[in-house]
């Protein structure tokens, strides 16, 4: 494709020529069109706008998480010709729009793949960002005779789900792998594809840890509403009702595995995941079985228990974060669960019984 036979059309024009990447007219991202050779390319917009970042915030509560996509194909950045470089990512809608905000300036082309609605780094475990959706993707949206040079710069963390060799090989394009974060991206294509020590380093801050915990947040009340619903039958004969103090001890639980875990998580001893969410809901519940006075013989049956339900409960959630991790791995994970899994169900189990003959029988 040469550059002067493109031209950009504004979105619902060049009508008669059929689009690569079918879209929505109504998406406010989408600024027009770009005729190729191949056919009409969407033209997608730097500017997130208040949709963009409502939506981006409804995921991070779990709202309308497993349908926050685009569709797959082949987009344009800026007036990209056929020099342009070719950006490969995936179509889970918060990491689309992280890295075209990043794009603002450069003409290049994206090249989404079809990765279920899931982030590169999760996608590219399963399988979904892989070589064979790439290969695909490109044989579709017919790259080769949109673009005249033969590179793809796809993330450092796609990395594990793609073997590049297997790409070359079968369709010709070399894969370049480019900086972890999106917002280095041009000074990646500026420096001639070339990526610093600090643009290699996978980073994962208190606050980048803190940005995951809503949705295990809203797992975690989910599961709650359950539990409340039997708590509230037992409590209709029960000798010692369930109250406000049981609540907070469960709640504070719930804190420890979902939010002060996976934010204190490097200065938190030991390795596994279940161990560091046990030892701080330990810690919780230690204080609050002291701070309500149950370290006698009266209590001791309901003290015991909560210190087997309480930290198990912890634990398991706190086990949960590791898929959202750099601190793990996909083997270390399995290790983990197949000993803390066990461990955490015969505590919980010991535990609630203790806690019931208690409650019951008082």
């Amino acid at each position: 494709m040469n550059n002067e036979k493109s031209c950009c059309c504004s979105a619902g024009n060049c009508s008669s020529i059929e689009s690569i990447t079918p879209y929505d007219k109504n998406d406010k991202w989408v600024a027009g069109e770009l005729h190729t050779a191949k056919g009409k390319v969407p033209v997608i917009s730097t500017k997130l706008h208040f949709k963009d970042i409502l939506g981006a915030w409804k995921v991070r509560w779990g709202i309308g998480r497993m349908n926050y996509k685009i569709n797959p194909g082949l987009y344009a950045i800026g007036k990209p010709d056929n020099t342009s470089p070719v950006l490969v990512s995936a179509n889970y809608k918060l990491t689309f729009d992280v890295l075209r905000k990043e794009l603002s300036g450069i003409n290049c082309w994206l090249l989404i793949l079809d990765t279920k609605g899931i982030n590169v780094w999760c996608a590219a475990g399963k399988g979904t960002f892989g070589t064979d959706e790439l290969v695909s993707r490109i044989m579709k949206t017919g790259l080769s005779e949109i673009v005249s040079h033969r590179k793809l710069v796809l993330p450092q963390l796609g990395a594990p789900g793609v073997s590049a060799h297997e790409v070359t090989k079968r369709t010709g394009f070399s894969v370049i792998y480019g900086p972890v974060r999106a917002k280095d991206i041009k000074a990646f294509l500026d420096s001639g594809y070339k990526a610093t020590e600090e643009m290699r380093t996978v980073k994962f801050t208190m606050w980048n840890r803190l940005a995951l915990t809503p949705i295990e947040l809203v797992g975690a009340a989910k599961l709650s509403l359950t539990i409340f619903g039997v708590l509230f039958l037992i409590n209709l004969f029960a000798s010692r009702p369930f109250g406000l103090s049981d609540f907070i001890a469960y709640a504070g639980a719930v804190i420890m595995g979902t939010v002060i875990t996976p934010m204190l998580l490097p200065l938190i001893p030991g390795r596994a995941f279940a161990w560091k969410g046990w030892l701080l809901g330990l810690l919780w519940t230690l204080g609050f079985i002291w701070y309500n006075g149950w370290l006698v013989s009266e209590f001791l049956l309901l003290a015991i228990g909560y210190l087997l339900v309480l930290p198990s409960l912890s634990a398991f959630l706190a086990m949960n974060f590791t898929g959202s991790s750099t601190y793990t791995s996909f083997s270390g994970v399995i290790k983990e669960m197949k000993i803390a899994v066990p461990l955490i169900a015969l505590s919980s189990i010991a535990g609630i019984v203790l806690v019931l003959i208690k409650s019951l029988m008082a």
